[in-house]
């Protein structure tokens, strides 16, 4: 579970009444679709010909640019999870990633979801032993890649709900 029972109005756009924008709303997509991708080979090494991660990500890309509807984007989100049901470890973890990023553009809250699960799957193709410094330099790396105007909001986000996101956020 990676989305809190209270929801902060900040990640909640403003034709839903809440406060952001559909330009940081994109933002948050792109931002998630690049956490997925950055671990994205963890999946295809163990499943090859399953193409589902993958449009999952192009697909939120494609929701940026306005080629792809809400809906057709979320509907390949939930497919790059469906990939990632009968698997464990990395693979799964890096299906998951993806499909996170494609839901987030029917929530954007799941931008979080894609990092966390980015983490995990590092964690998870760490060798024995080295898991921590893994999921810590996936940390930094996701980190040096935010948004400059969402970096406060989702810095903000990880200390928030990192209860609920196994702890990957902590520092």
């Amino acid at each position: 579970m990676i989305l809190p029972a209270v929801r902060d109005p900040r990640l909640i756009t403003v034709h839903r009444g809440g406060l952001l924008s559909d330009d940081d709303h994109r933002s948050l997509a792109l931002w998630a679709a690049e956490c997925a991708e950055h671990v994205l080979h963890l999946f295809e090494k163990v499943e090859p010909a399953d193409c589902r991660p993958r449009e999952a990500i192009e697909a939120t890309r494609a929701w940026v640019r306005g080629d792809l509807a809400m809906m057709a984007t979320r509907a390949l989100g939930g497919h790059s999870m469906g990939a990632a049901r009968p698997l464990s470890g990395a693979a799964r973890c890096a299906a998951y990633a993806a499909g996170q990023a494609a839901c987030v553009a029917h929530v954007p809250e799941h931008e979080l979801g894609a990092a966390a699960y980015a983490i995990k799957a590092v964690r998870a193709a760490a060798a024995a032993g080295a898991e921590t410094v893994a999921g810590r330099e996936e940390l930094r790396w996701q980190r040096d890649r935010l948004p400059a105007g969402m970096r406060e909001l989702v810095l903000d986000d990880q200390k928030r709900r990192n209860s609920i996101c196994w702890f990957v956020f902590d520092d």
